[in-house]
């Protein structure tokens, strides 16, 4: 009988229980594709559209408060397939792919979706809570209730806070500190219940991102690369051009 001797390398990786994830599988995010892809394909066909129908979608799927309560749940998904203005999608698709492309290799496919749906989502439903309280008060014309209210903005958001974890500890405080800053900020100067939402999603992805570090998920991750950190970087301008654009 022949016994071949395990290289020590290989016996800790498997002691360990560690897989090392063949390089090429590093390139296959197909969250990131599908989404930049329906991203693309929307934005083309309705900058095709005349004026006044670019309007009436955009408006149909808004997750304002009159369609709300109407019951249209749907657009609480098409609304973030939907980017407003044309010429702005130029330069927030590649912006975001970055952000989404860092979030799928360092949390995976599934948290990915569930951190972006939630800021999206959680956001969207606070702030129209927000907005019927207003209205009925009449602290608000009923007017803002059929606002265009569509874009990737408060996933991106959520995304961008849920970074935290994938910070070394002594910069966590600063990466918190400055998004909130920034985000109230964008509050007092825009004055607008999107600059609100923004705020609620940076403040869900930030939980969401603590609650991966205290559960200690975020121990297991390995550090930034240069190219990630690349991508960390062009997410954080995608993140400031959001709050204060």
């Amino acid at each position: 009988m022949v016994v071949l001797e395990e290289a020590p390398a290989q016996r800790a990786v498997i002691e360990s229980g560690a897989v090392t994830r063949p390089r090429w599988r590093r390139f296959v995010l197909p969250v990131t594709y599908t989404y930049a892809a329906l991203l693309v394909a929307v934005t083309v066909l309705v900058s095709e559209l005349s004026d006044d129908d670019q309007s009436r979608v955009v408006l149909h799927a808004s997750t304002n408060l009159h369609n709300l309560l109407r019951g249209h749940i749907g657009t609480l998904l098409s609304s973030a397939f939907v980017i407003g203005d044309s010429n702005a999608a130029l330069m927030i698709i590649p912006l975001l792919v970055c952000v989404l492309a860092l979030a799928e290799l360092r949390f995976g496919s599934r948290r990915l979706l569930r951190i972006f749906v939630a800021g999206h989502i959680g956001a969207t439903l606070l702030v129209a809570l927000g907005l019927w309280v207003a209205v009925e008060a009449e602290w608000l014309p009923w007017s803002i209730s059929q606002a265009e209210d569509v874009g990737i903005s408060y996933g991106a958001m959520a995304l961008i806070g849920a970074f935290i974890a994938l910070l070394p500890s002594r910069w966590r405080p600063t990466w918190a500190i400055c998004w909130l800053a920034v985000a109230v900020a964008g509050v007092v100067m825009g004055r607008t219940f999107t600059n609100v939402g923004h705020l609620l999603a940076v403040a869900i992805g930030l939980a969401a991102g603590c609650w991966a570090i205290r559960s200690g998920r975020a121990d297991g991750l390995r550090r930034l690369t240069w190219p990630e950190s690349g991508l960390l970087g062009t997410g954080a301008l995608l993140g400031y051009l959001l709050l204060v654009g």
